[in-house]
């Protein structure tokens, strides 16, 4: 009887546990970068605005720790052509900012990871920016 119970007990230990985590993987999903604006002239020094977003409640999520920035023209079928991107600080909180060089007029990708506070995993998002002469 002992034996059932212990094997009983240690099922809904696992399956707790699995719900637990499933929730937390499902809750990182709740979150996405949207470009603030989608497009910005080619040159140099322009600067990139994004918002995290917490898609269930609309809200703007500060305080995020971006982690990974990559800036390339993927779309256009070059993504060996990428350019440096530079961290700048927000202008209102939920929002983010990059100063980076768009050398020629086209279809950018920015790629951002960011880590939210409270949460486990990360938001992985990749905008498309549009650079016009």
């Amino acid at each position: 009887m002992k034996t059932f119970h212990l094997a009983c007990a240690t099922a809904a230990a696992l399956i707790g546990v699995a719900v637990t985590a499933m929730s937390a993987h499902a809750e990182i999903k709740n979150y996405e970068f949207q470009l603030v604006q989608p497009t910005v002239k080619a040159g140099a020094d322009r600067i990139v605005t994004v918002r995290l977003v917490d898609k269930t409640s609309g809200k703007a999520v500060p305080d995020a720790v971006i982690f990974s920035t990559r800036l390339d023209m993927a779309p256009d079928g070059m993504q060996e052509m990428a350019t440096k991107v530079t961290p700048m600080p927000g202008t209102e909180p939920g929002t983010y900012r990059f100063k980076a060089t768009f050398g020629m007029a086209g279809r950018w990708q920015l790629s951002l990871g960011a880590k939210v506070q409270g949460e486990t995993g990360a938001v992985e998002n990749k905008l498309v920016v549009t650079a016009e002469q």
